[in-house]
């Protein structure tokens, strides 16, 4: 393993811890005022704040585990269902919509890592919520994958962009451009590319392609 590829993952793991963070603090917080809590309402409250805390570290360790780590077993190939269900537990709340257009049979590891990526880019782009539309298909070789974000308001950091596109300086990755390296990396890897286009005033659009074959 190259230098540069334990910085990364080095930098995947601090934006795990980051993420969290928050959850996990939030669970601390509930079982100490749960510890001093006498009145029954506030504590059947603090156990309905642990329990919602829980699911989100839950599904967030669900989808960084398949989005940046082995999960998905050591074959080429990992089943669409696997991402549908990690990603729909880190997207879909009150706010924001996951539509899911991926057909059923099997796609390269890369390409599902390289979804589930621009997914987590997309999803913080979507400051107020919104829709998240995803998409992708084999053939002739190729594996193609798009995201479409849109909502009220939609955000995406510069450097992210620059990491997307290839033009961040590898000395200025840092955790919160790491997914968006990892993509532009596995797709070039792949023999293949990233695109970008919209944001801000128009829907968020993200593909890239990867030699399947």
């Amino acid at each position: 393993m190259s230098d540069t590829d334990v910085d990364l993952a080095a930098l995947l793991c601090s934006r795990l811890c980051h993420d969290l963070l928050s959850p996990v603090g939030a669970m601390n917080n509930g079982l100490e005022l749960l510890a001093d809590e006498t009145d029954p309402a506030m504590r059947e409250r603090c156990i309905d704040l642990l329990g919602e805390s829980a699911a989100a570290a839950a599904n967030k360790l669900k989808f960084f585990r398949l989005a940046f780590g082995a999960a998905g077993g050591f074959g080429p190939t990992v089943d669409p269902s696997d991402a549908k269900a990690v990603a729909t537990g880190l997207v879909e709340d009150a706010r924001t919509k996951l539509v899911w257009d991926v057909p059923a049979s099997p796609l390269p590891k890369a390409a599902v890592k390289i979804l589930l990526n621009l997914i987590l880019i997309a999803r913080e782009a979507l400051v107020r919520g919104g829709t998240l539309a995803v998409g992708a298909e084999s053939r002739d070789g190729e594996t193609e994958m798009v995201v479409r974000a849109e909502g009220p308001k939609l955000v995406l950091d510069e450097q992210v962009k620059k990491a997307l596109a290839g033009e961040l300086d590898p000395a200025q990755i840092d955790s919160r451009t790491a997914a968006a390296h990892m993509v532009r990396s596995l797709s070039t890897r792949g023999g293949g590319m990233v695109q970008l286009a919209g944001g801000r005033d128009e829907p968020l659009l993200m593909g890239a392609l990867i030699k399947s074959a």
